[in-house]
Order: C-alpha cells, then sequence, then structure tokens
C-alpha cells in the first residue's frame, strides 16, 4: 500500500502511525537520500549536471539549492526523476519483496501520482489536507518561505489529481488523535484484507 499526498500533507506522520502497529514502511524520500549521500556516484552523476551551486565539491550535493533549481525548471525536475525514479522504485520492490506473506506495509512514495507509478501497482492512500495547513507544516519543518513552498505545491499533482487517483483518503486537516483514529480503523481493515489473500 502507497501513502502520498502533497507537501506539508503529513505523509510521515501516517506512516509512523501505522508502524506504530507493527506495519513495516519504508520511505522513498529516504532511498532518495541514500541514493544520493555525498560520494555516491548518483551525487557525482547530479553535481556533474548542475553544477554550482548544486554541486557542493566532489560527488556532494546542495539538497536545497537542487530543491529550489527542480521546482523552479521544468526540464530540470524532469531529468533529475529520469534518473532516480528507476533505482528507487526497484528499491522498493526489492524491500516489499521481503516482507511476510499474510501482512501489508506501506511505501511513502511523495510523487506517486506525478510519476505514474500508481496505476495498478499499489493501493492508494492519499493524505488530504487544507492547503493552509500543509504551507505552515512545511514551513515550520523545512525552514521554506512560504512562496517557496507554494512553487513546490503547483508543480505537484493538484488535489483533485491525487483524489482521483485514491483507493482511501485520510483527512489530515485535524489533530493527530483524529488522524490515528482513522489510521487505526484502516490498519483493521488491511490486516483483514492482507489475511484473507495469504
Amino acid at each position: 500500500m502507497a501513502i502520498t499526498g502533497g507537501i506539508g500533507s503529513g505523509k510521515s506522520t501516517v506512516a509512523e502511525s501505522f508502524a506504530a502497529h507493527g506495519v513495516p514502511t519504508l520511505d522513498a524520500d529516504q532511498i532518495v537520500r541514500e541514493l544520493t549521500a555525498d560520494g555516491t556516484p548518483m551525487a557525482r552523476r547530479i553535481g556533474e549536471h548542475f553544477g554550482a551551486p548544486v554541486a557542493a565539491g566532489e560527488a556532494c550535493i546542495d539538497r536545497r539549492a537542487l530543491r529550489e533549481r527542480v521546482f523552479s525548471d521544468a526540464a530540470a525536475r524532469v531529468w533529475l526523476e529520469a534518473l532516480l525514479h528507476p533505482q528507487v522504485y526497484a528499491e522498493i520492490d526489492r524491500v516489499a519483496a521481503m516482507w511476510p506473506s499474510g501482512t501489508y506495509g506501506v511505501v511513502c512514495i511523495p510523487l506517486l501520482v506525478e510519476t505514474g507509478q500508481a496505476q495498478g501497482r499499489f493501493r492508494v492512500l492519499v493524505v488530504d489536507a487544507p492547503e493552509s495547513a500543509q504551507i505552515a507544516r512545511a514551513c515550520q519543518r523545512d525552514g521554506l518561505d512560504a512562496a517557496t513552498v507554494r512553487a513546490i505545491l503547483s508543480a505537484q499533482a493538484t488535489r483533485s489529481e491525487r483524489l482521483a487517483r485514491a483507493d482511501d483518503i485520510l483527512d489530515n486537516g485535524g489533530t493527530r488523535e483524529a488522524l490515528d483514529t482513522q489510521v487505526r480503523a484502516l490498519h483493521e481493515r488491511y490486516s483483514r484484507a492482507a489475511s484473507t489473500r495469504s
């Protein structure tokens, strides 16, 4: 099952809530961080392609500069996604294949809808939140200004596009307690379905 949603929607919080129920979880962003860590071939390729200020040294990248570049330049974003996404999904498939039968796991994939990987591959859980809440959370979490967050939102799938791909929707416009209650109900349903399939 894949968790997706726009920046600041609360995907990681939802994944943490599933993990608290003992559900195996995987984060596509963490895979990207590992693939592009200092000294990796991927970091070298990205630095060579973009140059300064993205290149922060030999096989090192400045993540803030990279984010600003790809969310202001559609061609740059397309190039980076074409480089990263095949390896990210290969790693997701590798890890998910090791999860126990009769159970389910969740994969947090921010750009699931945008990459076209949702169709037939995952059950899609969309974490939905008001745009004002997304902007406030992203600014607080990442130290970004509201204009940068809005630029990122405009580069992502729209709320309606994401909801149209959803098999399930989680409302994260309220409290953490309300979110955890929704996750608990979904966990019980997903667990029953997984045990039936085994």
